[in-house]
């Protein structure tokens, strides 16, 4: 197998890596919204649902991250996608933390830009950088 080949293999591997874990990254921003809408609506049981799934949005949001490091690695193309996912996972961290000492005023808007980044990098993951692999092909 020679090197392109290789590369081509290891660039399909790591964009299926950030497809899946930017769909995965996305639900879960979703649902976040979700639990959050029931505790601001007075439902005290979301709670714990929240802060479980707040951890899981850490885990996903960072092999969001990897998975769009190893494709910048293996195809060196467009870095914003690590830059988004990077962004994602430290605002992320940055609105765990408050949340948990109760600045809501900071902590819902935050929401909104975890919601756009995994997103961005959602539709990116599906969409990106096709032109450039359908020029280099023909």
């Amino acid at each position: 197998m020679s090197q392109i080949e290789s590369a081509r293999r290891s660039g399909a591997g790591a964009r299926t890596a950030l497809q899946v874990t930017a769909v995965l990254s996305t639900i879960e921003v979703l649902f976040q919204g979700a639990t959050a809408g029931q505790i601001l609506s007075g439902t005290g049981a979301a709670e714990g649902v929240h802060g479980a799934g707040a951890i899981a949005f850490h885990v996903l949001s960072a092999l969001m991250l990897i998975s769009a490091v190893m494709l910048w690695r293996a195809t060196r193309g467009s870095i914003w996608p690590t830059v988004i996912s990077a962004v994602v996972f430290l605002v992320g961290l940055l609105q765990a933390y408050l949340g948990d000492i109760g600045v809501l005023a900071v902590h819902v808007p935050l929401a909104l830009a975890l919601t756009l980044g995994t997103a961005w990098v959602l539709t990116w993951s599906f969409l990106g950088g096709r032109t450039v692999q359908a020029r280099h092909s023909a």
